[in-house]
Formats: structure tokens, C-alpha cells, sequence
């Protein structure tokens, strides 16, 4: 059984409130689904309307990659482009990668990378690289982070990784930004983005990046982080992946789902899981029909909902006007995991199948009512279980928005530790 890390304790629980409170005031509007911690203003007027899913992608023509797309192994920059918005004191770029689709395909999936001034200057030639995976911003093309305004505000700590001499890599993942449908809480999909992208800033001009890697990720992103850590051995051999580290990560999705069935974030984030489902595995799973899953009024408002992203305080709203009368008339079943073959996926795609062969940090906020802490604590026992080294904190009473920024520092702090030779924790026993 778990018991609670100490890392997630450096941070005062009264620290952490009021650090709580003034997020909310400094960002205000969007509190919605698995994760979003700051509101972003629509995309300018010059960008054309997003379209579902992200077929014929709208986020402009940095997003479409050249067709047909050239070879390129994982990780080999298509394109890149600097960034004006990076933090001070660091430099960034916007770029378009080389991954591997769920079929084994190449394909090009957008992002972020982020350095401190520094290294052009510095001596330091391989900085170790932090690879964030983002919560949900949404599964539309101008929902990717690398296209919102406030994009890099998104990546919870990353002026403290900055400061602390890494480079930072941040995916869109497959399908955001970039052509295709976005495999919404796949986690293979989602894990290999992940690595991909700091694959691609080792291979950025000007980076600085080396081998060492730690993924760090809030709850889509989380369990996008665990996955990477999963898969590292066997996708990524030449990283040196130290450790994956997950604030609230969307764990068992079955169990998750359940929980979140009569709430407007079960519908909008159940929705979006489904649709991405059908159109993912309906080819090697003929009887799949999304109404084993949702009422016709629930596929109905399909359409409209994957158009919108609720990072944006605006399309926000207009989700939560779309859910609100469907709560408790959405799902056409109350137990997904027995719902054949929507149960097995999701099992397939919740993190902890297999063993990780790195170090791991969980944190979780108690009062998480989009990832309840009852789903993690399942998850970080059944890791425990299975022989994982796992450092699990609790942050009482803290909401599913604040707890990524909020653990940040312990995520550092436990990433630091490794670095300086430090055996890594585990709170198993």
C-alpha cells in the first residue's frame, strides 16, 4: 500500500492556498476539463474557424506539413519558427516533428521548445531536457497550445525548470494543430509525442539539448507522461529517461468516467474520449457504435462540441451551455468498463499496464473532482504493486486546475535529486 511522499510537503499546505487563491485571480475564467490552468483569448480574427477533429487543419500554415511528407526518423524537425512569447529570460521556438502514428505511420506533430538565454553562451552544450505533456485543452486544431496566444503560460513551472538549466520540450500531440483526428487519452499515441518532442529538441539548432529526460505531465498530460515512461525503453533507447512525473493523472479512465458521468466535465470530456474512440478503433472493432456509449441527444451535440476548446474562456462557455442539459441524459450506460469494447479500451489506455522502468512522481490534489483522488490512490497502488518506484503526495483540499503549477516545485525538486545522484523515493511499501 502507498503511503504519502514527503517531496509535495516542502510546499506549506497554507503556501499552497494562497498560491491557489491568486491563480484564480490571475487566471480566471476556464476551469474545465482535466486540467486547464489558464483562460486564452480566441485566436485572432485572421484565423480561419476550426474544424471538428482536426480535419483540414485551421491553425494556419505552419500546421500543414508538406505532402506527401518527407522520411524523417522520430524526432527530425520538419520546421521550426522562433517564438515571441517565450518567458524572459529564455528563448523559444514553435515546431512541426517527425512521430509515429498509432499504425506505426510517420506523421508530423506540432509544439514547443523552450531555452534559457544562456545557452548559446554557456558552456553547457547538453542540458538535461524537462518533456511536458499538456492537460486538455480541448480536440480541435486551434485548441493545440503551441497556437494560443498564451501558450507557454500553459506549462505549469516552466520558468523554474528554465531556471534550473533545462530546456524544455512541449507537444500539441498527434491531431492538435496538425491534420487528423486527435487521439484524445490514447495513451501510446500521447506517450510517443511526448518523446518524440524531446527527441526534436535535441535536434533544434540552438537548444542546447542532451540525452537526459524526464517527462512531466498534468492530467491528460499525465497520463501522457506515464506512458512515456512506459514506452521509453522500447521507442526512445537512446534517451535517457530518469523519470516520469503525472499531477493528477487521468488513471483508470473507466473508473474516471463513472464517476464523472452526471457532470459537465463527464460530458464534454467523455464526449470528446468517444468520438476520438469510434473513428480511432471502430476499423479493428466492427461492432463498435458510439450508442453503446451515448443517447442520440448526446450524439447530437457531437458535432458542435469538438469544435470548441475549453481553454478559451468564450468557447468555455459555450460548452458548458451544450453539457449542462445533458448531464444525467449523455451516457446510454452507467458501468463503461462493462460496456464491450469501450471497457477493454479504456483499460488498454489507462497507464499501469505494464511496468515502468523509470522512477515515478504522482501528485494529487484531494479535492479534485475531475481526476478524484479515489482513482489515482487506485492507480498508485496497482503500481505499487507491480514493483514500480513511485513517490505519491497528496495536496489537501486543492482543486484538479491548480495542481499541476501548485506540485511543480516537488516535480522539480524530485527530478533534481536524481540528477545529483540521489536514489529515487518510493512511498511503496
Amino acid at each position: 500500500m502507498p503511503r504519502i511522499g514527503v517531496l509535495a510537503r516542502t510546499v506549506a499546505v497554507a503556501v499552497a492556498a494562497m498560491l491557489a487563491l491568486s491563480l484564480g485571480a490571475v487566471f480566471g475564467g476556464s476551469t474545465g476539463g482535466f486540467g486547464s490552468t489558464a483562460s486564452a483569448s480566441a485566436p485572432a480574427s485572421t484565423t480561419p474557424p476550426t474544424t471538428a477533429l482536426g480535419q483540414n487543419p485551421a491553425a494556419g500554415p505552419f500546421y500543414q506539413p508538406p505532402n506527401p511528407l518527407p522520411k524523417g526518423k522520430p524526432g527530425t524537425i520538419i520546421r521550426s519558427q522562433p517564438l515571441t512569447n517565450a518567458p524572459a529570460g529564455s528563448r523559444g521556438w514553435r515546431i512541426l516533428y517527425h512521430s509515429t502514428g498509432l499504425k506505426g505511420e510517420d506523421i508530423a506533430v506540432s509544439g514547443m521548445v523552450f531555452t534559457p538565454s544562456s545557452t548559446a553562451k554557456s558552456k553547457v552544450k547538453a542540458r538535461p531536457i524537462v518533456s511536458w505533456a499538456h492537460p486538455t485543452t480541448g480536440v480541435a486544431d486551434t485548441c493545440a497550445p503551441s497556437v494560443l496566444p498564451n501558450g507557454p503560460s500553459l506549462v505549469a513551472g516552466l520558468d523554474a525548470f528554465l531556471q534550473a538549466g533545462f530546456v524544455v520540450a512541449a507537444t500539441d500531440y498527434q491531431g492538435l494543430g496538425t491534420p487528423g483526428v486527435h487521439p484524445y487519452l490514447v495513451g501510446v499515441s500521447e506517450g510517443r509525442s511526448t518523446l518524440d518532442a524531446a527527441r526534436a529538441a535535441r535536434n533544434l539548432k540552438g537548444a542546447g539539448a542532451g540525452a537526459t529526460l524526464f517527462t512531466w505531465g498534468h492530467s491528460q498530460g499525465g497520463q501522457a507522461s506515464l506512458f512515456a515512461g512506459e514506452l521509453a525503453k522500447s521507442y526512445a533507447p537512446e534517451l535517457d529517461v530518469k523519470g516520469s512525473a503525472a499531477a493528477a493523472p487521468a488513471g483508470d479512465l473507466a473508473a474516471v468516467f463513472d464517476l464523472d458521468l452526471n457532470t459537465v466535465d463527464g460530458v464534454v470530456l467523455g464526449g470528446w474520449a468517444m468520438n476520438a474512440y469510434e473513428d480511432i478503433y471502430k476499423s479493428d472493432h466492427p461492432n463498435m457504435q458510439i450508442d453503446q456509449m451515448l443517447t442520440a441527444n448526446g450524439i447530437a451535440a457531437l458535432p458542435k462540441m469538438v469544435t470548441l476548446c475549453d481553454v478559451i474562456d468564450e468557447q468555455f462557455a459555450q460548452l458548458a451551455t451544450l453539457a449542462l442539459p445533458l448531464v444525467g441524459s449523455f451516457y446510454s450506460t452507467t458501468d463503461p468498463a462493462a460496456s464491450p469494447p469501450w471497457g477493454e479500451l479504456l483499460k488498454q489506455n489507462s497507464p499501469g499496464g505494464v511496468k515502468s522502468d523509470v522512477p515515478v512522481f504522482i501528485a494529487q490534489d484531494t479535492g479534485d473532482q475531475v481526476v478524484p483522488a479515489s482513482t489515482t490512490n487506485t492507480l498508485v497502488q496497482h503500481m505499487c504493486s507491480i514493483g514500480d518506484t513511485l513517490d505519491y503526495a497528496s495536496y489537501p483540499g486543492l482543486s484538479h486546475d491548480v495542481i499541476g503549477v501548485v506540485s511543480a516545485p516537488a516535480a522539480l525538486a524530485w527530478m533534481q535529486a536524481i540528477l545529483a545522484g540521489q536514489k529515487a523515493p518510493t512511498t511503496c511499501r
